[in-house]
């Protein structure tokens, strides 16, 4: 069932576009900031994305495929979890988009989620982005800080 409603969370990051782009579609750096999330992909448009891990003790296999990659810009895929107790069918996939807009070596990534059942679904989507966000701004911000000099 195709629904309007639309889930969003933006965050400021202090690096360039190209970092955040990195840890967008690494499957290394993926894991470590979504929920330990084994991401699966070849990272071409049309192509299959996989999302497995286990979460609350149960393992989970969610899935979609790329729909369009702009490097250091936007990426877009479907998707469909397998704990939301939905069908797997095509109505039940929401779009993710990942927006990126980089100025003065900063970005600010924005996420949408599109095709949200209901209200409650949608806050608790935008709770999970907020967490997501914040926790790969930290891994982002901390790989990119210059490293202090030592001496010996």
């Amino acid at each position: 069932m195709k629904n309007n409603l639309t889930g969003k969370a933006a965050i400021n990051i202090n690096a360039p576009a190209v970092k955040v782009w990195e840890a967008l579609t690494t499957p290394s750096i993926i894991k470590q900031y979504f929920f330990g999330t084994t991401a699966i992909s070849d990272w071409k448009v049309g192509s299959p994305i996989i999302f497995k891990g286990e979460w609350e003790g149960k393992t989970y296999e969610d899935r979609g495929s790329i729909i369009e990659m702009i490097p250091k810009k936007l990426f877009r895929y479907s998707y469909w979890s397998s704990m939301s107790g939905m069908e797997d069918k095509p109505e039940n996939y929401v779009t993710i988009t990942y927006k990126l807009s980089e100025k003065d070596n900063r970005t600010l990534l924005t996420v949408t989620q599109e095709n949200i059942p209901d209200e409650k679904l949608k806050e608790h989507s935008e709770q999970n982005w907020n967490k997501v966000l914040g926790d790969l701004r930290q891994l982002i911000e901390k790989q990119s800080a210059p490293r202090e000099k030592t001496t010996a």
